[in-house]
């Protein structure tokens, strides 16, 4: 089932809730991992869903473009009725270039994702950061492509990264928010 995103549970300018996860790379991450980035890209997400499925590209390539952006994909998918949402699975898929980002890391508690207020997947919160302070600028779609299947009316990732680039060049962001579709998140029963 395809849910759009439109929680308000942090609102622009917002402080980015901290987190202590467990990557893929055998390190456990918080914010401060990010300090050294101008901005970081949380991408609430997982292995399975089609939506998803169809922005690896464009995630693995803005972490490629944008040296000075943290790019950090989260999954929080109930594993045990979605196995193929494991933290065994998400190793395999970076390990085989499917996901190439800055980090990937598991949310087991689903605390993060209620924390963020994060409802789908693929669900991205950009921030700046501000004197070590990651708060948020955008939080929406990648691009207009809004099923597996589309194309983007323009690059992949559009949307994201204009909204990148205006935190690169010292300005905010003036895109208006545009729900992300993608599946709900798997929460535990």
């Amino acid at each position: 089932m395809a849910l759009e995103s439109e929680s308000d549970v942090i609102e622009h300018g917002d402080r980015a809730p901290n987190f202590e996860l467990e990557g893929t790379d055998g390190d456990t991450h918080d914010l401060e991992s990010f300090d050294d980035h101008d901005a970081l890209l949380v991408v609430f997400m997982c292995n399975h869903c089609p939506y998803v499925r169809a922005k690896f590209d464009a995630m693995n390539a803005i972490a490629a473009d944008y040296k000075d952006v943290a790019v950090v994909g989260i999954n929080s998918n109930d594993a045990e009725e979605y196995p193929e949402d494991s933290f065994g699975k998400m190793v395999e898929y970076v390990e085989d270039g499917k996901i190439d980002i800055t980090a990937y890391l598991r949310d087991k508690s689903q605390d993060v994702a209620r924390a963020y207020g994060a409802v789908c997947t693929p669900d991205p919160f950009l921030f700046e950061n501000d004197d070590d302070v990651f708060r948020l600028v955008y939080h929406g779609r990648f691009d207009d492509a809004l099923n597996p299947d589309d194309e983007p009316s323009g690059r992949p990732g559009e949307e994201i990264r204009s909204a990148i680039e205006s935190v690169l060049a010292g300005e905010t962001p003036e895109a208006e928010f545009r729900p992300s579709r993608g599946c709900s998140i798997k929460w535990r029963g």
